[in-house]
């Protein structure tokens, strides 16, 4: 009998909500028992493809082509799966496919509404994801705020299955202890206000983990589980720390899977962190410095950095750096910045390597290819994500090819050399402004050229890679690009897409572009072949 775990977040967003169930999970798989993950998001969105990085955050991908929420990202590097698609849901899909059950007689001439219909079909979707997985537990992380209106139905979901289900259900609150600086003191009413709330939903909390920047003492314990109808022992200290990787260590230090495990009356094996706890120390103890520029445009938000548009991008490179036992210290670029002053293009010399990541739309991008100019002619180490596969081709064609006006014809469409084009079964899909979920998603396989760099990093002719995009590397212009050195070191099986460019160890160090998204692979135990040969040839270039 499957065992389920609610995460829900109380007084306010970015309490970590995320990196919280992937810990959890964590912890629970080091006990000897499968787990997997659900990412509930209150967004009328059918899914995350159409969202705006600078405003969400990055689109993840998974295999079976689900553009999805970054915390499933999450999910999958810490626990080291790969989650399928029915591990997503948004309130516009489940509002879908309920409209579309309904439309279909699904329900038989039944009068169909918001509740239960709604809760029915998330218990259903969950029920489902643990049949596809067959695993022992369930991670479900309901998205947003407790108090939000959006997210009421999906704690609905989850009162029903309790009450189905009544010794097979935890609930833990993610919630946030403020120290007010005028004041000095760390203040548990905001969090007593939202496990009230819970409770208006019909949810008790069996656990609460309290995030805040110092470590909670026994009075602020005692005060929350005297007002919030709990033992102490289930408030959990979650403070702040130096990196996300040490949350699993620090919920063991609080013997938090010992907890979970006694309510749900299971007994388990010892828990085995060795490795991870490896990290860990591989993490505080790194020293050397090893840098990185990341070179892109979705940074500003306001008068703050948006880190998150990019985040599987960020851990890849920890992940690489970590496995060569090097501290990584990464800055952001805005690429726009080239273009308004050439000059400034040779702040790169001042990094050990330089990675630009996918994108989209026409905004710096003259900036991502002077950057990438710089790069081949210095022999910095680069490493080109999906778009920046597409401009590594482009300025090849237009400095080394002499085709000086080439260019994606996603940008200009008049172009005489279009070197990046659209696909042909993509072009409908512009025309009909079919946008959603439309692009070439999830993983297809490649073929990998040996005595290359990207064979030297894989070891494998057959890889599988997932993709998020419509514009390809023009097979016109194939013979002239090899002609003059180029070579595509990985392509699909039949030869007619171009995966991997790059130039030859004995002209560059690294200078590789991938028209996949290695990022969302990586692992901080086993790091993406391509990223840990970027880092390596990196930290040679020091």
């Amino acid at each position: 009998m499957a065992k389920y775990i609610f995460v829900a977040g109380g007084v306010m967003s970015g309490v970590g909500k995320g990196v919280a169930t992937a810990a959890i999970g964590k912890i629970i798989q080091a006990r000897g028992f499968s787990v997997t993950a659900i990412k509930i998001d209150p967004y009328v969105n059918v899914d995350a493809g159409t969202m705006n990085p600078t405003e969400h955050g990055e689109v993840f991908v998974l295999d079976e082509g689900t553009e999805c929420d970054q915390d499933m990202g999450n999910y999958e590097r810490f626990m080291d799966v790969d989650l399928p698609a029915i591990n997503y849901m948004t309130t516009g899909s489940v509002y879908e496919a309920v409209i579309h059950r309904e439309r279909n007689m699904g329900y038989e001439g039944k009068c169909v509404e918001v509740v239960p219909h709604i809760p029915l079909e998330v218990i259903e979707r969950i029920d489902r994801a643990v049949k596809k997985a067959k695993a022992d537990f369930i991670m479900i992380e309901i998205g947003g705020t407790v108090g939000e209106y959006q997210n009421v139905l999906f704690l609905e979901a989850a009162r029903m299955l309790r009450l189905k289900k009544p010794k097979d259900v935890l609930f833990v609150l993610v919630s946030y202890l403020p120290i007010p600086s005028k004041v000095g003191e760390m203040k548990t009413k905001p969090t007593q206000y939202a496990v009230r709330t819970l409770n208006s939903a019909g949810v008790q909390p069996d656990i609460i983990l309290a995030r805040s920047s110092v470590p909670l003492d026994k009075k602020r314990k005692e005060k929350i589980a005297l007002n919030c109808n709990m033992q102490e022992q289930d408030v959990i200290s979650a403070p702040d720390i130096e990196t996300i990787y040490e949350v699993p260590t620090n919920f063991e230090k609080d013997k938090l899977s010992d907890l979970i495990l006694e309510k749900l009356e299971l007994k388990a094996k010892k828990s085995d962190l060795k490795k991870w706890n490896d990290l860990v120390k591989t993490v505080r103890t790194a020293s050397q410095p090893v840098k990185i520029g990341v070179v892109g445009k979705y940074f500003g938000t306001g008068d703050f950095v948006l880190s998150d548009a990019y985040i599987s991008v960020i851990e890849a490179i920890k992940h690489a750096a970590f496995f060569h036992k090097k501290k990584p210290v990464i800055d952001w670029i805005n690429s726009e910045k080239f273009e308004q002053d050439a000059r400034t293009i040779k702040e790169l010399k001042n990094y050990d390597g330089i990675i630009v990541p996918g994108g989209f739309g026409a905004r710096g991008i003259e900036g991502k290819i002077k950057a990438i100019e710089f790069c081949r002619k210095n022999k910095i180490p680069y490493l080109g994500l999906c778009y920046g596969m597409q401009l590594l081709v482009i300025e090849f064609a237009r400095n080394v090819c002499n085709l000086k006006d080439a260019h994606t014809t996603e940008i200009n469409r008049e172009t005489k050399n279009p070197v990046v084009d659209i696909m042909p079964n993509q072009k409908k899909n512009l025309e009909d402004k079919n946008y959603g979920a439309t692009m070439r998603l999830g993983a297809y396989p490649a073929a990998i050229t040996m005595r290359t760099q990207a064979f030297a990093a894989y070891r494998e002719h057959l890889i599988s890679e997932r993709h998020r995009h419509r514009w390809e590397v023009n097979p016109e212009y194939i013979e002239i690009l090899e002609k003059n050195g180029l070579v595509f070191s990985g392509k699909s099986p039949d030869s007619r897409l171009m995966e991997i460019a790059e130039l030859p160890k004995s002209v560059h160090p690294f200078f590789v572009g991938t028209q996949f998204h290695p990022e969302f692979k990586s692992r901080p135990i086993s790091p993406h072949p391509l990223f840990r040969e970027f880092m390596r040839a990196a930290i040679a270039n020091k």
